[in-house]
């Protein structure tokens, strides 16, 4: 049975994470991926330091094949542009001036190849002012969004986003552009570009909260001039160490659940916390009241109490815990790899599934170059060619 993408060709010649990781799901889904990285390798390589497993290219490079390829040479330019000609798709996330500088822009692979979806990741958008502005996901999907200054609490410092965080959720907008261009041509037989930037999928996962701004309802500065602290959707402490997060949106159902969950059924009376109104009036008294029970039970004791009342809660799992979880492997969150090393016997699954369609397994991420020359004879290059520009510089093919 063939892989829903086996025959769709990419050329990711992205650096770092955003572009890559969507390339990674093409791939899962059967796509060939050639990586293109420079000479030295993607810098996203030696993000590590001086840890000796680059775990995260490992998962945000498997199922592709790398050619090391200098493409600030005019040489390396013409390689580039012989691979986008048997190519379907090309992402990059290169800013404007280096796209002129590497002979890559829209137009010009256009030219070459009429029907490639050229897929363009970007930080601040293709418009505007600060289009050159170099970005991460720290500085464009968290702190640009508002969500560093969101989830902080009154007259906290902003809190750094896991690593990342933003670059996976762009990662996955990017995918979607891809795919809405190779649908797009299906319909009309022409290439297109599709983009997304990491401003706008922060601002979008902050959605929620900018709406509200733009209502007259700014709750980010309500946080910071009045304090916010619901007790029915903050994070109680355990014996053990560990903590349970409430999420309850419905109090007039579930407030009297998590009373009797806790043994506490007298909470309801009203002189003590009552309905609605006075619990969020007396909201640090009753933080202060659940905390001093939560405290008595284990993180699992907790949580079959309140899932034995339906209260709505999660535990708040520690990233060790993650990897063993036994939901998320059984529901292909967390996937085996095959692979014999063990720094790499596991891998996070790419977070979509089509019913009928199977991905591709997981295999390791190459070596700088491993597939230099199995690639340039794919794309008509003899070994002659191949070994002058090694030599040269131009290309580097692992173990040489």
């Amino acid at each position: 049975m063939a892989y829903l993408l086996e025959g769709i060709r990419v050329v990711d010649a992205a650096s770092f994470l955003a572009g890559p990781g969507a390339a990674t799901v093409l791939a899962d889904f059967g796509a060939d991926v050639i990586k293109v990285e420079p000479p030295g390798g993607d810098g996203y390589r030696r993000l590590v330091g001086a840890y000796p497993v680059p775990y995260h290219w490992q998962l945000t490079s498997r199922n592709k094949r790398s050619i090391a390829l200098d493409i600030s040479r005019p040489e390396g330019q013409r390689i580039l542009h012989r691979l986008v000609e048997g190519a379907d798709v090309i992402l990059t996330n290169f800013l404007e001036n280096r796209l002129e500088r590497y002979r890559m822009t829209y137009e010009e692979i256009r030219d070459i190849n009429p029907r490639i979806v050229f897929g363009q990741l970007t930080g601040y958008g293709t418009e505007g002012p600060e289009v050159e502005r170099k970005a991460f996901d720290i500085t464009a999907w968290w702190a640009r969004s508002g969500l560093m200054d969101f989830v902080r609490d009154q007259g906290q410092t902003p809190l750094h986003a896991a690593p990342g965080m933003g670059d996976h959720a762009t990662a996955m907008s990017m995918f979607s552009a891809v795919m809405t261009g190779l649908y797009r041509r299906e319909r009309t037989g022409l290439g297109c570009r599709v983009s997304t930037s990491l401003a706008a999928n922060g601002v979008w996962a902050n959605g929620m909260a900018v709406q509200g701004v733009i209502a007259g309802m700014d709750l980010g500065a309500y946080k910071q001039e009045r304090g916010w602290k619901n007790p029915l959707t903050s994070a109680y402490p355990t014996s053990d160490g560990r903590f349970v997060t409430l999420a309850i949106v419905n109090p007039g159902r579930e407030w009297p659940l998590l009373a009797r969950a806790l043994g506490h059924a007298e909470w309801l009376h009203p002189e003590r916390f009552g309905d609605r109104l006075p619990l969020m009036k007396k909201r640090r008294a009753l933080i202060a009241a659940i905390t001093e029970v939560t405290e008595r039970f284990t993180q699992k004791e907790l949580m079959e109490r309140l899932d034995a009342q339906g209260v709505t809660c999660g535990v708040v799992a520690p990233m060790g815990d993650v990897v063993h979880d036994e939901q998320l492997r059984a529901s292909g969150v967390v996937i085996e790899t095959g692979d014999a090393g063990e720094d790499y016997r596991y891998t996070v699954a790419s977070p979509i599934d089509v019913a009928e369609e199977r991905k591709r397994p997981p295999s390791r991420a190459p070596d700088i170059g491993a597939q230099t020359r199995e690639i340039m004879r794919e794309a008509g290059y003899s070994e002659e060619t191949t070994n002058s520009l090694i030599a040269s510089g131009v290309l580097v093919a692992a173990g040489e």
